[in-house]
């Protein structure tokens, strides 16, 4: 199994053990209090759950080496997950997860460089399909976790991870503006040194150190994270440092959240 894959397992673990932690306490009434998300806790882990069935189905299908399912399987599935009282959604989700988590975790080598799943217009090898599974759990288990403790933050394992995925998220899920700007973000704990891009759409891109932008912007990778996610209010924005003409404001508005 390549190390990024590995990686990918580790993070995804570390986050759904987090939000166990959390959410096994609860009562009904804990789980139906609200998220950071639109959704209470229980929707939130609702989805969680269902996300494992439905992509579990696809990862299964290709670890057996048979073709995947359409996601015409989707529908009915959703309404199962919907119809459940809390609790159950509660245990349901930590099982349906702790399922997928086990089964990532038990494959050999050579299933793991097998793994090939065409889905949405692209191949996913298994470190890419435990990405994909990372940036939901991750985010949304951050979603439960704040409602409960204002300074939580991100899984630290899952931080590298979506960082480096975060081109993808800003080209499906940002703002545009009529009014093209650009900022520099430069960020810890990892470091990276990257350029936001604000126009008819948004991209996020390694900076260019001979490039010119309106601003600047450094903070914590994980606070960028939950940037680019819509999940940086300024109540639970980390110290950062700031200049130019264009800067934080200017971004979380370019980045509404989803």
């Amino acid at each position: 199994m390549s190390g990024t894959a590995q990686q990918a397992i580790s993070a995804l673990r570390e986050s759904h053990e987090r939000i166990r932690a959390l959410v096994e306490p609860m009562d009904e009434v804990a789980l139906r209090a609200p998220s950071a998300h639109v959704w209470s806790i229980a929707e939130v882990l609702s989805h969680l759950g269902s996300q494992a069935e439905i992509l579990g189905a696809f990862s299964d299908a290709v670890i057996a080496g048979e073709e995947p399912p359409g996601f015409e399987i989707a529908p009915p599935i959703l309404e199962a997950w919907k119809a459940k009282g809390p609790v159950a959604q509660r245990d349901d989700s930590i099982a349906a997860n702790e399922a997928q988590l086990q089964k990532l975790e038990s494959l050999d080598v050579a299933a793991a460089e097998r793994f090939r799943l065409p889905m949405m217009g692209r191949e996913f090898d298994l470190a890419g399909y435990v990405a994909l599974r990372l940036n939901e759990h991750a985010v949304h288990a951050w979603d439960v976790e704040v409602a409960a403790d204002p300074t939580a933050t991100i899984a630290p394992g899952a931080v590298a991870l979506l960082l480096d995925g975060l081109g993808a998220v800003a080209a499906r899920g940002g703002k545009g503006s009529v009014d093209p700007f650009s900022v520099r973000v430069g960020t810890t704990d990892p470091a990276r040194d990257l350029i936001v891009t604000v126009g008819d759409a948004v991209s996020i891109e390694d900076a260019d150190t001979e490039g010119r932008y309106d601003g600047a912007v450094d903070l914590p990778a994980e606070a960028f994270v939950r940037l680019v996610y819509g999940r940086l209010d300024p109540e639970r924005t980390p110290p950062f440092s700031e200049s130019g003409t264009r800067g934080l404001a200017d971004l979380r508005s370019a980045f509404p959240g989803f």
